[in-house]
């Protein structure tokens, strides 16, 4: 596995990356945000991200690399409040971990969070329509077409069809689906979201179409 790690404390880097590397991960180290979205690529597994960098903030890097891969992120941070996990997690985050950490403790949440996505390899979509079986969706114009005929979705439908058609082949968590579509990190979502994929299953008369994949999330069948 190889994890990136955005550090700008290149001591801190390196003991960080020799531990891993003893640990038989593969790493690459930047220390900036810019070199931070410019490293992320499909070999990258996992990336360890501080939010105390000299040229943006680590927030910022977190929504960047999130608009781009699926990639799990795990923010490794001095802010220790609430309300910097809370904006950790809604910029896209999967994972935090409080500065000084225990190397033990991170290696065990990297591999949880890439447990979580590891069903496929992580391509973000980049394209202003997608197709899958027949559906055409549109994330510029928000419109959906099954068959060629307009299906009408309530905006939290299309979202959740959007961050789905966005991470093709792969199942996306249910945290993660929440996160990008409610902005939050509460679980109490988790119905409404099973509400809203069957109501987006039976407007598309395709029932097969999102699958669920018991204890993780949803993927598109046809992506």
């Amino acid at each position: 596995m190889q994890i990136l790690i955005v550090e700008d404390d290149a001591r801190m880097a390196d003991a960080l990356s020799a531990y891993l590397r003893r640990d038989g991960y593969t790493t690459r180290q930047v220390g900036d945000g810019a070199s931070a979205v410019a490293a992320v690529g499909p070999e990258t597994e996992a990336v360890i991200l501080d939010l105390g960098l000299p040229d943006m903030d680590g927030l910022d890097v977190c929504r960047r690399i999130r608009g781009i891969s699926g990639v799990p992120i795990l923010i490794a941070t001095a802010r220790s409040n609430v309300e910097a996990r809370i904006k950790g997690l809604q910029a896209g985050a999967d994972d935090f971990v409080v500065k000084p950490y225990d190397v033990r403790e991170l290696i065990a949440r990297i591999e949880a969070v890439t447990r979580r996505t590891r069903t496929a390899p992580i391509t973000l979509v980049d394209q202003a329509v997608i197709e899958i079986d027949g559906v055409a969706i549109d994330l510029t114009a928000r419109l959906v077409h099954a068959d060629g005929l307009p299906v009408e979705l309530t905006p939290k439908e299309f979202d959740i069809l959007a961050v789905l058609s966005r991470y093709p082949g792969v199942t996306t968590p249910r945290d993660r689906i929440i996160r990008e579509v409610w902005e939050t990190d509460w679980s109490g979502f988790s119905r409404s979201l099973e509400v809203h994929v069957a109501s987006i299953r039976r407007k598309l008369n395709r029932p097969e179409l999102i699958v669920t994949v018991r204890g993780v999330g949803y993927r598109l069948m046809g992506a």
